[in-house]
């Protein structure tokens, strides 16, 4: 197995750079990064049913779809995100949460930290959640990957996973909510997360069967972006992949009811006071659900700010 560790912080590169590593080599490899603040989704959710749309979209956090199933978390700065990607011969034992996580409980144990794998792929401290794992197979190859946070912004976390009280209905993977904390919390000295991640890495270095460093080459970085631009920063990935949807919403005396499949408005009906209502659900009907598309719309129609808004919140982009 051979260690990366990546300074990149870009999370769409962070996120894509775990695909390729896992379907384009044959070694085996454990990955230790992080990513400014963004929001990943597992690949069987409902981005709308999952996130703070708005939130996300008015703190420049990008919404990133992975390969992997699970839940929803928030990445920041604070949080340090390991990956491990290994082969067998046997794919019925390729995905096993115990083993993956076993290196990072023994490493808080030597820091005198009792971490606990709870449920079907936590990490806990005395009951509070500071890792979330999820896996995806691809051949004869398993990537297991997993958050610690460290010092992330808590406040920032639970509100961009923290979706409007929308009622949708769907068949996406669901979020199980927890309550988590921060490593640093629960440490007895001060230590900041650079620190914490080198101690990490120095144990893993010498308690895994660690052979070598692997370091990115121009070749490997113009691959990661190709993959960038043709999925991960893609609306049609991160959006339109999510399973088909009903949405039923109401505010200020007016209500939606919608029907989105691949993230392309299928049906939607209007009722209440809202200006234009018929005509509006004409024009929105097979158009993406996001703002630059449906924006063009409102704005032809010289809608006031007002009457706009209303529309976004009723759709569930406000």
């Amino acid at each position: 197995m051979k260690l990366i560790i990546r300074t990149e912080t870009d999370p769409y590169f962070n996120i894509a750079a775990e695909e390729y590593f896992l379907k384009n080599f044959d070694e085996e490899f454990l990955m230790i990064w992080q990513s400014k603040p963004s929001v990943i989704i597992g690949k069987h959710q409902n981005t709308m049913g999952e996130v703070n749309i708005s939130f996300a979209e008015k703190n420049n956090i990008p919404v990133i779809r992975r390969i992997s199933g699970g839940g929803t978390v928030f990445h920041d700065e604070g949080n340090i995100n390991y990956s491990i990607i290994t082969h067998s011969e046997n794919r019925e034992k390729l995905i096993d949460f115990h083993s993956s996580t076993e290196p990072i409980i023994n490493f808080l144990k030597s820091m005198g930290l009792k971490a606990e794998f709870t449920g079907k792929n936590n990490l806990t401290i005395d009951g509070k959640k500071f890792s979330g794992n999820s896996a995806h197979v691809y051949k004869n190859r398993v990537l297991h990957h997993g958050t610690i946070l460290f010092n992330s912004n808590i406040d920032i976390l639970e509100k961009v996973i923290t979706p409007p009280n929308y009622n949708i209905s769907d068949k996406a993977v669901k979020s199980i909510r927890a309550t988590v904390t921060n490593l640093s919390y629960l440490i007895d000295k001060e230590i900041t997360v650079k620190e914490f991640k080198d101690n990490l890495i120095g144990f893993l270095m010498t308690n895994v069967s660690i052979k070598g460093e692997y370091f990115l080459n121009s070749s490997d970085k113009e691959e990661i972006k190709k993959l960038i631009e043709s999925k991960y920063n893609t609306w049609e990935w991160n959006y339109g992949y999510s399973p088909s949807y009903t949405i039923e919403n109401s505010w200020d005396d007016a209500s939606i009811k919608m029907v989105v499949e691949k993230g392309i408005i299928y049906d939607v009906e209007f009722n209440g006071k809202l200006k234009s209502k018929d005509m509006v659900a004409n024009l929105l009907t097979g158009l993406p659900i996001n703002r630059d598309s449906l924006g063009n719309i409102f704005t032809s129609l010289s809608f006031s700010t007002k009457q706009t808004n209303l529309y976004y919140r009723l759709l569930g982009l406000k």
